[in-house]
Formats: C-alpha cells, structure tokens, sequence
C-alpha cells in the first residue's frame, strides 16, 4: 500500500513540512532509511541520523528543529509525541491488513463449534466441539483449538498456537505463534513406591481482554479452578506461567520469566526478564523487579523496587554491590595490615 506525506499527516492530526505529496509504501529505522519509506525520531540519540537517512518521510516532535542542511528529498510530518503517532500508525495498518472473513478448506472444525460469520480461520486449523469464537477474530494456520473454548471478539490467534480445553480468552487480545495455553500443570505427588503420581489437571485459562502473549509463551492450566491472566496484561516471549497463578491488571513480564504454582501478582506490576519466582506468595501492586532476579517470598509493600537473586529492596542491593565490587581491594587492605602489624610473643 501507498501512502502521501498529507494523507499520513491527516490520520496522524500532524502537520508536513516538506513536500506533502511524497509518497512511502514501507517503513525502516532512521539509521538506515530507503527512498519511499516511512521512519520516526523520538530518541534524541538517533537525531544525527536524520541528516544523513535516505527515508522518505520522518515523523518529528513539534518541536523539532534542524541545526543543519537536512536531505533535499526529505519532508517531515510534526506530531506531538513521533512514538505514539508510529503506534497508531502502525495499528491502522494491521486493522487494514486483517485477514478476511472465512474458514481455509483444509481446516478440520466440529460441527458443534460456533464461529462467528466475520472470523477467519486458517489453514489446517484444528476447531473442537463447543468451542466458540467471536466476531472479528482471527485463527492462523496449523492452531489447535480445544474442546469448549471461548474465544471473544477481535482476537488474534497467529500459527500454531495450542488453546488447551475450556480455556476462555476475551475481547481484543494477542496470542503470538507457538504460545500453549492450557498444558498440564507441573504436578506431581511421592507414592508409597517412591515414584512420582501425576497430579491430574481439571481445571482451564482465562484470559481478560486486551491481553497479549509473546511467543513460545506458556501458561498451565489449573489444578482446580483457573490460572487467571488479568485485563491488560503483556507478556514477552519463553515466559511460563504455572497453575493456578493469577496475574493482576496491566501487569507487563520481559522473556524468560517463570512464575511457579498459585503465585499471585498485582496489578500495574514491572517485572524484568529471567526473573524467578517461587510458588504460593503475593507481590502487591506497582512492584518493580529487575531482570535476572529471584524471588522468594511475598513482597507485600505496594510500588517496592527489588533487585538480586535473594532479591532485596534496591537500594540495599546497591548498597551491597558498592562492596561486593570492592571484595578484593578490602581482601587485600586485611592482609596489608596483617602483615603490618608488630609481631607479638607468647610472653606478651
């Protein structure tokens, strides 16, 4: 698709300076930006490189202005925040990009299940019984989707995602490919044969709306009961969420994170990449916890900062560094005045 500079700066509530009927058909960074493409500046770092970009078109705060000859083919759209306006720019895209109504002919669908007239489902698709799935939304190719399983509205389901039974996903939310929803627990109790029983797993996943999964994701379902990802949550790629944990609202999780059983995080909560977390504690709301952290128990001081693997308040685990880096140099001032020290004889 084609677009002008004046129809991008129209949709965007932004003003071109430059020729307005420049026209982009691609986006690119601004470091290395192509004739007839599209490219933003909003982190001060980068401004050098409007100078030099071969782009087409820039995406500037109002309050940009040039300390030098900028490129003689380049006009730029001035919006408030450039960031915001890529967003939306970016999401009218994919709306206008949606997959159109229908079913692939080689997807395999019950003929129990209810799918709305406006979804698409892809190829090879797997739909179960009762599964139900609303208006707008999207199955790609090669997706498994579990007997009695809800789907809401305007849902993206991208390939080979496995929504296990009974799972409940609502209105508007993202489910990257390989994301599993629904797998069975880690479960498992000692016999009298001093062999591990599997615990079985009756219970399912909810999902509010507007939540996405990265790929690769996994989340159990529950024992008993459901492993509950609240409103607005965002989930990164690898993360794993075990049974019946509960994720709070607008809660958002970098890669690699694992959540263990019936752990319960608050909303609004920040929490790094590689983060560890063990099973059946609390972390309230507006918690920070930096990457490659662990966390051990309940972090019951709402909007606290932790750090570490045992993870501390932050301003102890400084603290801690400062003489954790300093280990050596205080190694060696002890053995300096060791050595310094006048000897003294058993006789005193």
């Amino acid at each position: 698709m084609e677009f002008t500079a004046l129809q991008i700066a129209e949709l965007l509530g932004g003003t071109v300076d430059g020729d307005d009927s420049v026209v982009v058909n691609d986006l690119s960074t601004i470091e290395n930006g192509k004739p007839n493409t599209l490219t933003f500046l909003a982190n001060p770092a980068y401004t050098d490189h409007i100078y030099t970009t071969e782009a087409s078109l820039v995406i500037v705060a109002n309050a940009f202005k040039a300390e030098r000859r900028l490129p003689s083919k380049l006009s730029l759209i001035k919006v408030e925040d450039p960031r915001l306006a890529l967003t939306k720019l970016m999401e009218m895209y994919a709306q206008m990009a949606k997959k159109s109504p229908g079913t692939h002919p080689s997807a395999t669908i019950d003929d129990s299940a209810k799918i709305h007239p406006s979804a698409y489902v892809g190829a090879n698709a797997v739909i179960e019984a009762e599964v139900k799935i609303g208006e707008g939304s999207s199955i790609g190719a090669l997706s498994f989707i579990g007997e009695g399983a809800i789907i809401g509205k305007n849902t993206v389901i991208h390939e080979r995602v496995h929504v296990g039974h009974h799972t409940i996903i609502g209105n508007e939310c993202m489910i990257q490919p390989g994301a599993i929803l629904g797998g069975d627990g880690f479960g498992f109790a000692p016999n009298a044969e001093n062999q591990y029983q599997k615990v079985v797993h009756l219970g399912n996943v909810v999902l509010e709306d507007h939540v996405e999964l990265g790929a690769g994701t996994t989340i159990d379902r529950g024992s008993l009961g459901s492993t509950t990802i609240k409103k607005g949550v965002k989930l990164d790629n690898l993360i794993q969420v075990a049974h019946n944990v509960e994720i709070g609202e607008n809660t958002v999780i970098a890669a690699q994170t694992g959540i263990a059983g019936s752990t319960k995080v608050g909303k609004n909560c920040m929490i790094g990449g590689q983060v560890g977390i063990v099973g059946h504690i609390t972390i309230a709301d507006e918690v920070k916890i930096a990457a490659q952290s662990g966390i051990g128990g309940s972090i019951k001081q709402k909007g606290q900062i932790v750090q570490g693997s045992p993870a501390l308040p932050i301003g102890d685990f400084k603290r801690s560094y400062v003489y954790f880096r300093k280990l050596h140099e205080l190694s060696d001032n002890i053995n300096e005045l060791k050595n310094n020290l006048p000897k003294i004889d058993n006789h005193g």
